[in-house]
């Protein structure tokens, strides 16, 4: 067998069964996690634009859109996915050179499974597989440093997971998986220099277009079996020689995924919580702060710091913003917290953050990099212009694997994002349907999305 086929065996032979309770309960966190995210990015401009262009080329109606009509299967995946990646609030998994957001499959697994009528079991089992291929993926076969995107890896798990939801046997699992794994590999540019709307984009196109692969293979279209291993195959050309027992594999990785506290890059979490403790204990007023320097993780360093990545102190849209520790660390400093609020134009705009986040110094520690991605170890220290100094260390946030998200962290997230555009009675209908999700089809959870953003379903 090749390795796609091993790999497909592993996906096809899955069963709700294989999963501990806790595998389920982190599901369904991130399940609703996902959607509250999803629902608070309905007004996001970027999103208006894909939504005008699915309502003019049209698509026949086998699946729903949040907050919205129905539409093609692989269109949904592309604009559901984009719902969920927008405000960049969704959770995270820290490889040790990658780092990716799983739930980026949540889209291409709805879609999948409502154009099948799966139940809720088949939908977690599905999406657990995504998170699975996914996550060791990036474990084992790291391609940052390569100059790929995380979105690489994201093919596997997203035509997987796709695949599963489809009820497609090994044969037509491996083809799915090797057609998508073959044609998108995206490059890393996606989120270097001046960042733009693709940055919140890659995935969910990622995931279009590997639901598109699934049902491809459904119709018996086949890829490149040796996509792994073979002459120019993604170990040659990309990620270097690797080794994957997939008979050795389960479905708990999901178990070791993180949830974002604050509307901000995932490296950013344990610093902008340090900076709330700071708030909480000390007379910080901001027009008084000299300077702040923060010790850091190289990879917080290189993406969001001003390492390899580039400058983060030319800061104009939403997207050079939540990927910027110097925006992010003032606008907790001014504002108390870093919310979707925080990336209004206006708000990046204003002398008083454009003034503070210039007199923020991030430095990487190696200390603190050897100690990733087990800990999110950093230190701040702010001078004041009469000469005091504050300090903090933080190692971890609320929502870091140390300090996992419970129930009632995650629905209040989800409230505070949703109330916009949901009534208080929609909400409870979907956290009620999302905690029991082995008894509702996915049809069920859909209807209820489906109502998003709609006046009639907001509050008055």
């Amino acid at each position: 067998m090749t390795e796609v086929q091993k790999l497909a065996k592993f996906v096809s032979s899955r069963k709700f069964s294989d999963l501990s309770e806790a595998a389920v309960r982190e599901l369904k966190i991130r399940l609703l996690d996902s959607l509250g995210c999803a629902i608070g990015a309905l007004n996001g401009e970027p999103v208006k634009m894909i939504k005008e262009q699915l309502e003019d080329f049209g698509g026949n109606p086998l699946t729903t859109l949040i907050g919205g009509q129905k539409n093609a299967p692989d269109r949904a995946a592309f604009y559901n996915s984009a719902l969920v990646r927008y405000l960049d609030f969704n959770d995270s998994y820290l490889a040790k050179n990658e780092t990716c957001h799983p739930s980026d499959n949540i889209g291409s697994v709805l879609a999948a499974s409502e154009y099948a009528d799966k139940d809720g079991k088949d939908f977690l089992t599905a999406l657990a597989i995504a998170y699975q291929v996914q996550c060791r993926l990036s474990d084992v076969a790291p391609v940052r440093d390569k100059g790929y995107d995380h979105t690489v890896q994201g093919a596997y798990g997203a035509a997987a997971g796709a695949a599963y939801a489809l009820g497609l046997d090994v044969t037509k699992t491996a083809n799915a998986i090797a057609i998508a794994a073959t044609a998108y590999n995206a490059l890393r540019v996606t989120r270097t220099g001046n960042l733009s709307n693709w940055k919140g984009l890659a995935f969910p196109s990622t995931g279009w277009t590997s639901t598109h692969s699934a049902f491809l293979a459904m119709r018996g279209i086949t890829g490149p079996e040796e996509v792994f291993e073979g002459n120019k195959g993604f170990k040659e050309t990309i990620s270097g020689d690797f080794e994957m027992d997939w008979e050795k594999e389960d479905l708990e990785r999901v178990t070791k995924t993180i949830i974002k506290k604050f509307n901000a890059e995932i490296h950013s979490q344990a610093t902008l919580e340090g900076l709330q403790d700071l708030i909480a204990k000390e007379d910080l007023f901001p027009s008084d702060i000299e300077s702040i320097v923060l010790n850091t993780f190289d990879v917080a360093y290189n993406i969001i710091g001003g390492g390899e990545e580039g400058g983060k102190k030319n800061i104009w849209t939403k997207e050079e913003a939540d990927h910027s520790l110097p925006y992010m660390m003032s606008a907790v400093l001014l504002d108390g917290n870093v919310l979707p609020a925080q990336y209004l134009e206006e708000r990046i705009l204003k002398d008083d953050i454009q003034e503070l986040l210039q007199k923020v110094t991030v430095n990487e520690k190696k200390e603190y990099s050897d100690r990733f991605p087990f800990e999110m170890a950093n230190d701040i220290t702010i001078k004041m212009k009469d000469g005091r100094e504050f300090k903090v260390e933080k190692t971890d946030y609320e929502g870091f694997s140390s300090r996992p998200a419970s129930w009632d962290f995650i629905i209040s997230k989800f409230r505070n994002l949703s109330n916009d555009f949901i009534s208080e009675e929609l909400q409870n209908e979907i956290i009620a349907t999302v905690q029991n999700l082995e008894n509702h089809s996915i049809k069920e959870l859909m209807q209820l999305l489906e109502k998003a953003g709609k006046p009639e379903m907001a509050e008055a």
